[in-house]
């Protein structure tokens, strides 16, 4: 029998930690498959996935290709509930037959690592998330009603009027309340921070929120996974909160999908030791 082919399509994609995870998972559960890398520009895109079912058994899909992948899964394929209501994809499994199902793991891998890295629950609390691109419009559809109040901040009006819209479509939008210009007060009222941004992706990056604006008793996580600690994390961890970087959702978002793909319960130690290795070895 061939040997399963699995990968992740971006652009740029070989960044990317994702093989690491998945090729330690696939061996330690004796899978005889290979997860690798493709970088596919969106001009590419259709093309890739209609030859997809020939060639693969899952993908991963990462930015810039998200939406436009769920747009090609609504006319070529299904979708999940999950996937239809965060509005964007990230992982495909090839059905018997070869159609395509498309998938939105990132959203239960944010909440799964919020309730088990962070030890927080979302429900009946203030959240800010700062940031109205495609990682925010995962974390605040996927938290939907549960929280009190969801405040959104992000200097693209267009991007923020654009996720309020998607938001009341299925949920009361008196719920999500877009913060224009300073955020100190709507921080002040906020039990988590969410730090939606690229802003600590490069060495040298500063925090993107003054270390004055974080509040004693506030939760911090910073959806930024490629180094052990950004600024963020670090300016909060200096003043005794909790904070983490967004590793748990990396790995949480993996390794749901593996279990979609395999039917199999995810080694999720194996995985994050891999991830760790991974990151440690990038710096």
């Amino acid at each position: 029998m061939a040997k399963l082919k699995y990968g992740i399509i971006g652009h740029p994609v070989q960044h990317s930690l994702s093989p690491a995870m998945q090729n330690a998972a696939f061996k330690a559960c004796s899978i005889d498959a290979e997860y690798e890398t493709f970088d596919v520009e969106p001009g590419a895109l259709e093309e890739f996935l209609a030859d997809m079912s020939r060639n693969f058994s899952g993908l991963n899909v990462t930015v810039p290709n998200k939406i436009k992948t769920k747009v090609y899964l609504e006319q070529h394929g299904t979708l999940d509930e999950n996937a239809r209501r965060l509005g964007a994809i990230n992982t495909i499994k090839v059905l018997e037959g070869g159609a395509l199902c498309g998938y939105n793991t990132d959203g239960p891998g944010f909440y799964r690592s919020l309730v088990e890295d962070l030890k927080f629950e979302p429900e009946g609390k203030s959240v800010f998330i700062l940031g109205a691109g495609g990682a925010s419009t995962a974390v605040v559809m996927y938290l939907g009603n549960g929280p009190k109040t969801i405040y959104v901040s992000d200097v693209d009006e267009t991007k923020l009027r654009d996720l309020k819209e998607h938001y009341k479509k299925y949920y009361d939008d008196r719920k999500i309340v877009i913060v224009k210009g300073g955020i100190k007060d709507a921080l002040d009222k906020s039990d988590l921070l969410v730090n939606a941004t690229p802003v600590g992706m490069k060495d040298g990056d500063p925090s993107p929120v003054g270390k004055d604006l974080l509040h004693s008793g506030l939760r911090v996580y910073d959806l930024v996974y490629n180094r052990p600690a950004t600024q963020l994390v670090k300016d909060a961890n200096a003043i005794k909160l909790h904070a983490v970087t967004g590793l748990g959702m990396l790995l949480y978002q993996g390794a749901i999908a593996f279990e979609i793909w395999t039917g199999r319960k995810a080694p999720v130690d194996v995985m994050k030791k891999a991830l760790k290795d991974a990151i440690r070895n990038t710096h």
